[in-house]
């Protein structure tokens, strides 16, 4: 058949070699469907007018497309699953060949499905003969396609990298060093944990195969430096590396045959958005220094079986576009920073200065057009002042990047800022005045005597020093808000940024539209009052960098609930000082409630209310709109009896919940997660917990939460070795191993949370996703996998 086609290409070659014609393009894709099974996809784009045939004519016609595997295929690498499948078709009688013809217009597909006998295999090549006319001519070709299989990169991350140095000591006794290399923004941590609660990141751990019988070790693995900071995600002081991590294990050799060590490391590694799964490396030293050769790794049949459990063969991964990740952004302390500038603006130190400073530029000069220019140059410099005032903290960033975390995040600094605030808040009661030395304000004021751009410069920078008994305070809660997040020095400009600028704003809207001002309501009794809500905010605030403190070191002095019941308290003394029954020094007569200290009065009530289900032992405990601010919902008064989030019905053991999905008729929801992952805990407490999510999660699906930092041991039967894609041989010993393979192996992806969507058939129902803290995106995700199951 072959060379039969052939003498036909050679005959008509030489009637079209001078035309060249070309009606058929062809391309190729690959759909992958397990591991080592693909669909060979062959397209085939065709010119107007110009028809391909289909593989099936009868004898005597036109020729068939044929494609041709074996001759060019290693036929040991792949075996074919069925035949060349192909697009729907056109049949018509042909007077040419006087019969019926089934060929292709406009396009063609040819689909052949394979299983490659290693999933090491990257390219597969074919050829394909075919014949394609129009209404004047036939042409007969043949091409060589070519199928990539490259495999699609993983999402898999491994920012440590191991190795070992052995010195020999002195006879029988040995120095074994084991060098990590952290990748950067990576860290992972010591071996030590600065408190003992069990909370927290999981501390490095090493072990030694076969100690006490070969050698002994000689006192305990000796760390390199570490840094101890407050680490927000975890609520704690941490001790970690980064960069570079070295240990070191002296050992003495008790059995002279002994030439390698076996060990392992036991860690997790963190960056500031995500925790890895712990994971265990595996070292094999040879005391003589030489480097390990390369063997064929092999593993039991036990252990392949166990292994192959662990493969969900999960299809439908073609129907789906992964998610983008977003950057984050520092808008919204920009945003927190503007609110707190218009706050300043509505104090006593502040307010009154707007009307006179407007009317000294708008008065002072020769033209309207210069007191408006001057203006605006003492609104810019007001705003620049206070960027400038951030500058500092970026210096210091720029010698540590850790610094201002290790400096203002420290237990005792919570400590500090908690009194701090608390000193500035009854200062807003009125009890004294926090002022900078008058000296100051008054060599400033000199200054700006000077006249031109420089004196502008200093009557802003005087405004700055003599409205600081109303600013400080609300400065303070800026600064100490951003550098307790993970923000830093940028956090900090971006909210001065905004604070400045808001100060900055009236003054020159003001020069802009004189006449605005007579809108301005006048200064009195409503100041002081704004300075004093202002000190119950300062003093809730406060109490937060109190529970910094106390989350820390397990005090237990500020439980959930009784931080809570604070608030409260603070609520209701806000509320009866706004309805006049509580009173403050600087307080004028109270002759009647006006509409905006009611209203006020009313939206302070409804918080109190709104906080008064924290206290209780319910679903509804968990105060969403102030998530991050009180304690965690397990650093609670009250014993919580179970372990699921929210109280969902949620399975442990994959096996377990595949047959209860099978036996409800739901679909499937995989949780990947851990028990010491923060991210997977806002996703429960943030999202999870919005009505309509729960209820989807609680009726629409069965949910497997697999632990993959579950340190609890496997059955001996059920514990096996598992073979790497890179050749290396990972123990699986506990529930977390197990987990944590399943999802590397399963979606190349090993951080937490992921979540995925499937059917009984381990087919997706959706695309896979990670932290989603939009509930309206999570919600719109899981329905639609809902939807799907039920096509």
């Amino acid at each position: 058949m072959k060379q039969f086609l052939l003498i036909l290409l050679t005959f008509f070659s030489l009637n079209t070699a001078f035309s060249q014609l070309n009606p058929v393009k062809w391309s190729t894709a690959v759909e992958k469907l397990s591991d080592t099974e693909y669909n060979l996809i062959f397209n085939a784009e065709i010119d107007d007018h110009w028809h391909l045939y289909s593989q099936h004519l009868p004898e005597g016609g036109a020729l068939p497309t044929e494609f041709e595997f074996d001759s060019i295929a290693q036929t040991q690498d792949y075996k074919r699953i069925g035949k060349v499948l192909e697009s729907p078709s056109i049949t018509k009688f042909d007077k040419v060949f006087q019969m019926d013809l089934t060929y292709f217009d406009g396009e063609a597909t040819f689909t052949q499905k394979i299983e490659l006998s290693s999933p090491n295999i990257t390219k597969i090549e074919t050829e394909v003969y075919y014949q394609a006319c129009d209404d004047e001519k036939c042409i007969f070709e043949s091409e060589v396609l070519t199928f990539n299989l490259t495999k699609e990169k993983a999402n898999i991350l491994d920012p440590i990298q191991w190795t070992t140095h052995v010195t020999k000591v002195k006879e029988d006794v040995y120095e074994i060093s084991y060098e990590a290399n952290i990748e950067k923004d990576w860290h992972f941590y010591s071996q030590e944990s600065v408190d003992d609660s069990g909370l927290g990141p999981i501390p490095t751990a090493f072990t030694f195969v076969n100690e006490n019988k070969d050698y002994q070790l000689i006192g305990s693995v000796k760390e390199s430096e570490t840094k101890e900071v407050f680490e927000e995600a975890f609520q704690m002081n941490v001790r970690y590396f980064e960069n570079k991590a070295v240990f070191k294990q002296q050992i003495k050799v008790l059995n002279k045959e002994l030439k390698t060590l076996e060990s392992e490391a036991f860690y997790q590694a963190c960056n500031d958005t995500m925790c890895l799964a712990p994971e265990t490396f595996s070292f094999s030293i040879n005391l003589d220094g030489s480097t390990n050769g390369v063997d064929i790794v092999e593993i039991d049949t036990r252990s392949q079986e166990l292994s192959n459990k662990l493969q969900l063969n999960v299809t439908g991964w073609e129907k789906y576009e992964k998610e983008e990740v977003k950057e984050k952004s520092n808008f919204g302390i920009f945003i927190l920073g503007f609110l707190g500038g218009l706050i300043a603006l509505l104090t006593p130190c502040v307010f009154p200065m707007i009307p006179l400073t407007v009317s000294f530029f708008t008065k002072s000069a020769s033209n309207s057009q210069k007191g408006l220019a001057n203006a605006m140059l003492y609104g810019l410099f007001i705003l620049v002042i206070y960027v400038l005032l951030s500058l500092p903290f970026h210096f210091l960033d720029s010698l540590n990047p850790e610094i201002l975390n290790t400096i203002s995040t420290n237990v005792w600094l919570n400590i500090i800022f908690f009194i701090i605030l608390a000193f500035f808040a009854f200062s807003f009661f009125g009890y004294y005045e926090i002022t900078l030395p008058a000296s100051w304000g008054n060599k400033m004021d000199s200054a700006s005597n000077v006249g031109g751009i420089i004196g502008i410069f200093f009557m802003a920078l005087t405004l700055a020093i003599v409205s600081f008994s109303c600013t400080g305070p609300i400065l303070g809660s800026l600064l100490a808000g951003s550098l307790t997040s993970d923000g830093g020095a940028m956090q900090l400009t971006m909210g001065m940024s905004g604070f400045g600028l808001a100060l900055a704003l009236p003054f020159t809207l003001f020069a802009m539209f004189p006449k605005w001002l007579n809108a301005l309501p006048k200064s009195g009794g409503w100041l002081n009052t704004t300075k004093v809500v202002l000190g119950f905010l300062e003093l809730g605030m406060a109490f937060k960098f109190l529970s910094n403190a106390d989350l820390v070191k397990h005090w237990g002095l500020l439980k959930r609930e009784v931080f809570i019941g604070i608030w409260i308290v603070l609520g209701i003394g806000l509320l009866l000082y706004l309805l006049g029954k509580i009173k403050f020094p600087h307080d004028s007569p109270l002759k009647k409630l006006s509409f905006g200290r009611i209203s006020f009065a009313v939206l302070v009530g409804a918080f109190v209310i709104y906080l008064i289900p924290g206290l209780t032992n319910t679903k509804h405990a968990n105060l969403k709109m102030l998530s991050g601010f009180p304690p965690p919902l397990p650093y609670s008064l009250y014993e919580k009896e179970s372990d699921c989030p929210l109280g969902l019905n949620c399975y442990k053991d994959l096996e377990n919940g595949i047959f209860a999905a099978k036996t409800e008729n739901k679909p499937i929801m995989l949780d990947f997660t851990g028990w010491a992952c923060v991210n997977c805990r806002k996703m429960e407490e943030q999202v999870w917990s919005k009505d309509k999510i729960y209820n989807v999660l609680n009726e629409e699906y069965i949910i497997i939460s697999l632990y993959v930092d579950d340190r609890k041991e496997l059955e001996k039967d059920q514990q096996f070795q598992f073979l790497k894609h890179n050749g290396s041989i990972k123990n699986i010993k506990t529930i977390g191993d197990k987990w944590a393979t399943l999802q590397t192996l399963n979606f190349q992806n090993n951080s937490q949370p992921f979540y995925v969507l499937l059917n009984h058939d381990m087919e997706l129902l959706n695309h896979t996703t990670a932290y989603t803290p939009n509930a309206e995106e999570y919600y719109d995700w899981l329905v639609k996998g809902v939807a799907n199951f039920k096509k």
